[in-house]
């Protein structure tokens, strides 16, 4: 039997129902034993390439203890991975309260790629998320609820809460008094420019606050970016005209999160404070936010070979409609046709459904099995709740489908099959690996490649600054504005094939 099973329509046209068109298509499909093995072989490649980096990852760090296993993500209130790690000058409040201060200066230090191998390269300065202000959390345990107001290196005044949350302030990057006030649960935050008119900036409620909490002053500050990583970064902040209500003891100071040297009892880059009359100079090093990078391995690194595998995907789309043209030059005479919309339609459904049905049983495997592999490795992993892994697998299958309509409809306007197949990879797989070394990031808002955004196990925060790559988890588009993007895009090539058919039908075979 040939590898192409031609078959008739039985009605004249205009005459033949959807139902039957859906029949005739799927029998065509299943019964054209290489759109199968390409199907397969999408799954296979998605599914080696996947497990090839989950079997190749192995996480070491270096503790007090010398080198081996990274410990397991610190999670926050909402399960989410995070880091907490700042230099904090505190006291107990006891009940309500409030306190107030004057960000009056703040520098730092970053460390930029040597000039000179082997010689650190340290210059004066401040990364855009340095962080120095008032704090008041539930206790100093790492990873605890809490509410800080604060001045930033470049975002100007925020409010931020339980690492997740972030209010905008004021565009202030001056001089700055701040002000922190305790009510029950509720924690609300000031600015102002002269310690007398005073704007809120946010208010949040942190459930379950004990009676007893830390409220005080805090620095801290995340790596500078450089070679798709962090590097070292500090920032010291001086605090004057410093007022309290509610408390009335004096200054304790920690150094919260700071790790050791592999001697185990260095501190590697401390913080510190300078106690200078009625000035506080603060110094630290970390952040208070989502571990968006150190958080351990995320999930959809999983389907990093998901671009790979959608180009048989796609050539089967494509081929899908052409190859029915092709038989039609050994036709003595022209065969009655359906409806073009109709016809369009019918095969969009079945390429779609089989689609969709080959990107779950990728992803299906691929995600959990490749997590197994990672921990079985004793490696730390994302935080992920069964719904976000749903998300990432039913996503995956969601964006194969769209892509192989897209591919279709490309099929059915240009009218040349190894043309449709070149622009359907160019726009749909091609960004993605361009963005996948960190190139033109952008081509993920305005490509049918948005769709990939849908994997992203991780949300990519506003007030977390990551490389612009995939490989640390940048999506510039949420899941599902990405997948809607990709959507459209097939939504609007079957729209325009459709519209131009109508008009125009083919007169030559399409090739």
């Amino acid at each position: 039997m040939s590898s192409f099973t031609p078959y008739r329509f039985s009605r004249r046209a205009g005459q033949d129902r959807l139902p039957q068109l859906l029949r005739a298509e799927w029998i065509r499909f299943r019964t054209t034993r290489g759109w199968a093995l390409a199907m397969v072989a999408s799954v296979l490649v998605t599914v080696s390439l996947g497990l090839l980096i989950a079997g190749g990852v192995r996480s070491t760090c270096v503790t007090g203890k010398g080198e081996g296993p990274c410990p397991a993500p610190l999670v926050g209130p909402d399960g989410t991975a995070v880091r907490d790690k700042y230099y904090f000058v505190h006291q107990p409040l006891n009940g309500n309260g409030s306190i107030t201060a004057r960000v009056s200066d703040m520098t730092g230090q970053i460390r930029l790629p040597d000039a000179v191998p082997g010689v650190r390269n340290v210059k004066e300065g401040v990364v855009p998320w340095a962080k120095a202000g008032l704090l008041v959390r539930q206790s100093l345990k790492q990873g605890t609820p809490y509410a800080a107001v604060m001045l930033t290196g470049d975002h100007g005044v925020r409010m931020q809460y339980n690492f997740t949350h972030d209010v905008p302030g004021g565009p202030h990057n001056g001089p700055q008094w701040l002000r922190l006030a305790r009510s029950g649960d509720t924690i609300t935050g000031y600015e102002s420019d002269d310690g007398k008119t005073w704007t809120e900036v946010g208010t949040v409620k942190l459930t379950g606050l004990p009676e007893t909490v830390e409220i005080g002053l805090f620095a801290t500050s995340p790596g500078v970016l450089w070679d798709m990583a962090q590097a070292f970064a500090q920032a010291t902040a001086t605090f004057d005209q410093i007022t309290l209500q509610g408390a009335n003891g004096s200054w304790r100071r920690d150094d919260v999160g700071v790790a050791m040297e592999s001697d185990g009892t260095t501190p590697h880059h401390p913080g510190g404070v300078v106690e200078s009359g009625d000035t506080l100079i603060v110094t630290g090093g970390g952040d208070i936010g989502p571990a968006t990078v150190e958080g351990g391995v995320r999930a959809d690194l999983m389907l990093i070979g998901g671009a790979v595998g959608l180009i048989p995907v796609l050539v089967v789309a494509v081929t899908f409609l052409t190859a029915e043209r092709r038989r039609e030059r050994i036709r003595t005479s022209p065969p009655a046709e359906p409806h073009p919309a109709r016809l369009l339609a019918a095969k969009a459904m079945v390429v779609g459904a089989v689609a969709f049905v080959t990107g779950l049983v990728s992803s299906g495997v691929v995600i959990p099995v490749g997590l197994a592999m990672l921990r079985a490795n004793q490696n730390p992993i994302q935080p992920i709740t069964p719904e976000t892994e749903l998300r990432v697998i039913v996503g995956y299958a969601a964006l194969t489908a769209a892509a192989a309509v897209f591919a279709l409809g490309l099929a059915a306007l240009v009218r040349r099959g190894i043309v449709a197949i070149g622009l359907a990879i160019a726009l749909v797989v091609v960004p993605y690996l361009l963005a996948t070394a960190g190139l033109a990031p952008w081509l993920l808002m305005i490509t049918p490649a948005a769709g990939f955004a849908i994997t992203q196990s991780v949300p990519t925060f506003a007030h977390v600054d990551v490389d612009p790559s995939l490989l640390v988890g940048y999506y510039p588009l949420p899941p599902w504005a990405g997948l809607a993007v990709t959507c459209g895009y097939a939504v609007l090539a079957l729209g325009a094939a459709t519209a131009v058919h109508r008009r125009n039908p083919p007169q030559v075979p399409l090739a």
